[in-house]
């Protein structure tokens, strides 16, 4: 990247994760018209926890070949070709007229985003200077909350207007608007000089594993608010669709994106004096992992504000523990490989999602959300045991 590039490194970095926000408002559409969704096709919450599960495989076995074509052919042109991809099948979901056809959209849906954490920590490793991951990732967070933010104020709009089908076809229609307007502003394909990771491959050394395994372990708390948090105001208080996500289901994601910058800063502050970087990430995982605790308070709530108020809490912190976990491959392995060691991370969390998703609706039918609040409460803490496991080469 030449010298004008790297003084406006962060104006790069901020239009390209729109692309996040992009793929997270197309994935959680689903989640904010879930109730709608489920009187149209007739689903209990287990047969609606299975269309994350059908989501979340083909989203985990795609993402190492997808970071191992981001990192071969290169930024612009991998997340183009997937941000097509996924964009028609968030169309083709408005087009459904049965739960086989839904399944399908769903399943092409997940295999071409699970392109889009890989490339953005491509575009993170290549826009910043190596102190400035973890904001880095603190602003790709911001763009998940923002698509989250949206889902359920978008959607919610336009079903009243024109129906739950064409909301899917709207928010698909954006990814290809993105497309032109990020090869208009990206630079010429000659990164910033980082340092570049010697030694065994990713997938050889152990410390990613253990970075994989806490993801793992941080996928429940995270799968539960992004993707059940408009059917908890629902189910729980009663609540209309309408009054869910104008005035609940939007609060929690702006939390996310308030911790994840607050703890992309607090990580930057603890190597400014002096810590290694992979020491500082597990830091403020910890922090956080103590933080996200309060998750086992919500069904204590009494009200939907108060859930609003305990969920954002929660969410703020499993937000603030991600974008330093996601940091942590860049850091042990450098530019070279970064797509392809973010997209372990990513597939691990489909595999864990795709348990999860189902896990947490049949739990839910059965028992309540009160066994799974208290289990998403103190993985994030079992999550830094592992991650005491993991040391930067000096």
């Amino acid at each position: 990247m030449n010298d004008q590039a790297s003084r406006y490194r962060w104006v790069i970095l901020a239009v390209f994760v729109l692309s996040t926000a992009i793929n997270y408002l197309d994935r959680q559409t689903l989640a904010a018209l879930a109730p709608e969704v489920q009187r149209e096709f007739g689903l209990n919450d287990t047969q609606y926890g299975l269309l994350g599960t059908v989501f979340s495989i083909p989203y985990a076995a795609v993402a190492p070949f997808a970071g191992l074509l981001i990192d071969r052919i290169g930024l612009t042109r991998s997340i183009s070709l997937a941000l097509t991809l996924w964009s028609f099948a968030g169309i083709a979901t408005g087009l459904t007229r049965g739960l086989g056809s839904l399944i399908v959209c769903r399943a092409l849906l997940g295999a071409a985003e699970a392109a889009g954490i890989p490339a953005a920590g491509k575009a993170i490793v290549t826009f910043t200077k190596p102190g400035e991951r973890a904001m880095g990732h603190g602003m790709n967070q911001a763009a998940v909350s923002l698509g989250m933010m949206l889902a359920p104020l978008l959607a919610t709009w336009i079903m009243l207007r024109w129906g739950w089908r064409a909301a899917f076809i709207a928010t698909g229609t954006l990814g290809l608007i993105w497309i032109p307007v990020w090869r208009a502003i990206a630079p010429a394909p000659a990164p910033m000089p980082v340092e570049r990771a010697a030694g065994v491959a990713p997938y050889r050394d152990r410390r990613l594993w253990a970075v994989v395994a806490a993801n793992a372990l941080h996928a429940l708390p995270y799968s539960l608010w992004f993707g059940w948090t408009t059917k908890y105001f629902v189910t729980v208080f009663h609540l209309d669709l309408k009054t869910a996500n104008a005035y609940y289901a939007w609060i929690p994601p702006v939390f996310a994106a308030v911790g994840g910058f607050l703890c992309g800063w607090a990580s930057l502050r603890v190597a400014k004096r002096g810590a290694p970087a992979v020491v500082a990430r597990y830091r403020v995982c910890l922090g956080a992992a103590v933080v996200a605790l309060a998750t086992g308070l919500v069904p204590l709530a009494a009200s939907p504000a108060l859930a609003a108020a305990v969920i954002s809490i929660g969410i703020g912190a499993v937000a603030g523990f991600s974008v330093n976990l996601y940091a942590m491959p860049l850091d042990l392995f450098g530019e070279s490989r970064a797509a392809f060691a973010i997209s372990f991370l990513v597939s691990t969390y489909g595999v864990a999602q795709a348990l999860i998703s189902v896990g947490i609706g049949w739990t839910r039918d059965h028992y309540g959300y009160a066994p799974v609040t208290t289990l998403a409460a103190i993985t994030p803490l079992i999550a830094c045991a592992i991650l005491r496991t993991v040391k930067a080469e000096r």
